[in-house]
C-alpha cells in the first residue's frame, strides 16, 4: 500500500461503530452518513472528500517510484525515497488542510462524532 494511503488509513481508522471489522477505517460515506451534516457544511465535506481521495496521477507516480527502486543505485533510491516522501508531505498537507476547513464547521456534537470515529484503534 503506498505510504500515503498507509497515512490516510491512519487517519480515518476507527474504534467506534463505522466500522465494519474491528481495527478498520470508515468509508467517507459512512463518516458523512455519521456526521449528518447540513447543507451549509456539504462544500467543506466535498473538499475534504476530495482531498481525501489520492490522485490517479499521484498513484501512477508511486508505482513508477516503487516499480525503478531495484534497478537504483542507493543513492539514487535514497533521492527518490526523499521526493516520494516530499510528494507525501505535501498531499497530506492538502488533506490536513481539507480536514481542519471541514471540521471548523462542524458542530461540537459534529466534531465529537468526528474524533471518535477517526481516531486510531487502542492497543
Amino acid at each position: 500500500m503506498p505510504k500515503l494511503l498507509v497515512v490516510l488509513a491512519f487517519m480515518l481508522s476507527v474504534s467506534g461503530p463505522l466500522a465494519a471489522q474491528p481495527d478498520q477505517p470508515p468509508s467517507l460515506d459512512q463518516l458523512h452518513y455519521a456526521l449528518r451534516l447540513r447543507p451549509d457544511q456539504e462544500q467543506a465535506w466535498q473538499l475534504f472528500q476530495q482531498a481525501s481521495r489520492p490522485s490517479p496521477q499521484d498513484e501512477a507516480r508511486q508505482r513508477d517510484a516503487y516499480q525503478r527502486m531495484g534497478s537504483l543505485q542507493a543513492p539514487q533510491r535514497v533521492d527518490l525515497s526523499i521526493q516520494m516522501m516530499r510528494s507525501d508531505l505535501e498531499q497530506m498537507e492538502r488533506q490536513g488542510s481539507a480536514l481542519k476547513a471541514l471540521y471548523a464547521t462542524l458542530s461540537p456534537d459534529q466534531q465529537a462524532i468526528f474524533d471518535r470515529e477517526t481516531a486510531p484503534p487502542r492497543q
